[in-house]
């Protein structure tokens, strides 16, 4: 058989490949389906794969026995190329056998016609399975636009969430004079200590629950608190009466009174757990001298134990009424003086290997 050149080009009619080592099988099939149809005859499997190169079907038109390359070989190598996977392959074979057409169906074919057949017989086949092709590359393009849309909706309730976040945060810190950069600074230092401990496998079990695309965000709500107590304490320009610390204490059970608030008037949120458990715990101490509740160890949840060498080393790092500013260095030797005492002690050796990323966080904001 003459093979001519098959030129692409661009036509409204569907593509089909055609294909078939038997001269009258590919004549015969291009006469049936042509006037529908742009037919490409297609003599051997090593052929179909070099046209496929240039010119993806929608349907391809397989026959079983062929020499070199069967039916069943081509239709192997077409699955398992990504970019022809989809193309759905009917076979056309004389093969009349229940276990060829499983075999066949088996492999991937849509669908399995036996020779001889009619044309209204093979255009109905085709017709039938074309449409299933498109309604599924519909619903394909509804699912992808409608993910594109619950992503676009998703990240502007986010952006939302942490533009109220951020103003609210803010609020607490303009009352607090002595505190600019404080949350945004905390955020940076929780990432770091979180990135150490994900690198090294510590405390992977518990991280590896968390969304930290919620978890650093609610951290900025650790001391939203304060908004409930006094300037004059707040701001105060010495050292606390033992009265006024107690006040200060406060701040911690107010946060946490006014997360649960949120709490009870909404549904569940990791968001909001972590807020919670960040705004009550971060003043807790390893060894259970700290506040609001006395945790010792391990019973005070990994969020605060995290937040604790944060808030802290802000705090060494930073102007306050009542102290002088501490150094970088100075500040990290209080942190692992804490060791076993204040702080964590593994949290605290994660801390010594990223020490010198916090004291650039404090230089840079």
């Amino acid at each position: 058989m003459k093979i001519e050149t098959i030129a692409i080009e661009k036509s409204e009619r569907q593509k089909i490949f055609l294909v078939d080592d038997n001269v009258t099988n590919l004549s015969t099939g291009n006469e049936m389906l042509k006037d529908q149809y742009k037919i490409y005859p297609i003599p051997s499997a090593d052929i179909m794969f070099d046209l496929l190169e240039d010119i993806i079907p929608e349907m391809i038109l397989l026959d079983i026995e062929m020499p070199e390359m069967d039916g069943y070989e081509a239709i192997k190598r077409l699955k398992s190329e990504p970019q022809w996977a989809e193309i759905p392959v009917i076979f056309l074979t004389s093969r009349a056998d229940e276990y060829s057409e499983l075999e066949g169906l088996s492999l991937g074919a849509v669908d399995y016609v036996t020779k001889p057949f009619s044309a209204p017989l093979l255009i109905r086949h085709i017709e039938t399975h074309l449409t299933i092709e498109m309604q599924k590359k519909q619903l394909k393009e509804f699912n992808t636009h409608l993910e594109e849309m619950v992503h676009r909706k998703t990240a502007q309730i986010f952006n939302l969430q942490n533009a109220v976040l951020s103003t609210v945060a803010d609020l607490v810190e303009f009352r607090d004079d002595a505190t600019g950069g404080h949350v945004y600074r905390t955020q940076k230092y929780l990432k770091l200590l979180l990135d150490k401990l994900i690198e090294e496998n510590i405390y992977i079990d518990e991280i590896s629950k968390w969304d930290m695309d919620y978890l650093l965000p609610s951290a900025q709500l650790h001391d939203v608190g304060k908004i409930a107590i006094s300037d004059l304490i707040l701001n105060k320009p010495g050292k606390l009466t033992d009265e006024e610390f107690n006040i200060m204490k406060n701040h911690v059970t107010i946060g946490v009174a006014a997360i649960k608030r949120i709490e009870k008037n909404t549904e569940e949120h990791a968001f909001l757990r972590h807020a919670r458990l960040i705004a009550g715990t971060h003043h807790e101490k390893w060894d259970g001298t700290g506040y609001a509740s006395g945790l010792i160890g391990q019973d005070i949840p990994l969020e605060g134990r995290l937040m604790a060498i944060a808030d802290v080393y802000d705090a060494l790092i930073s102007v306050r009424p009542y102290k002088k500013v501490f150094s970088t260095q100075e500040a990290m030797q209080i942190i692992e003086d804490g060791r076993g005492t204040h702080f964590d002690p593994v949290l605290v050796d994660v801390f010594s290997k990223v020490a010198d990323r916090f004291a650039a966080v404090a230089r840079e904001i």
